[in-house]
């Protein structure tokens, strides 16, 4: 092996240390960012379990003051929000520019 073949071999190892060098340094970079990512995410999940629990907690505390609707009348007051009659006189009409009806307030505040 002589010297221009030694200098050659070195001088690619050298150019490929380099490259390995500049793609060890990207893979730190990345590894940097995916770790500050799953912090953000962990703190971001902790939140959204305490507000979870802060609601159930509210849920809780509101079923013990007030009664729940039964599906049959939150049925009856969607229909009444879409705009229809949910009361015996009118029941399946529209209401014209919906307009507020006694009867269907009665009913759906029973």
């Amino acid at each position: 092996m002589d010297k221009r073949e030694l200098y050659d071999g070195m001088k690619n190892m050298e150019a490929q240390t380099q490259i390995m060098l500049t793609k060890f340094t990207e893979l730190r970079e990345g590894l940097a960012d995916v770790m500050e990512e799953n912090a953000e995410l962990r703190i971001e999940n902790q939140h959204l379990h305490d507000f979870i629990a802060e609601r159930k907690n509210d849920d809780e505390a509101s079923d013990n003051h007030e009664p729940r609707l039964s599906k049959s009348r939150k049925n009856l007051e969607n229909l009444y929000n879409e705009g229809f009659h949910v009361c015996n006189q009118f029941y399946g009409s529209h209401r014209e520019d919906n307009e507020s009806c006694i009867f269907c307030n009665e009913i759906l505040n029973r």
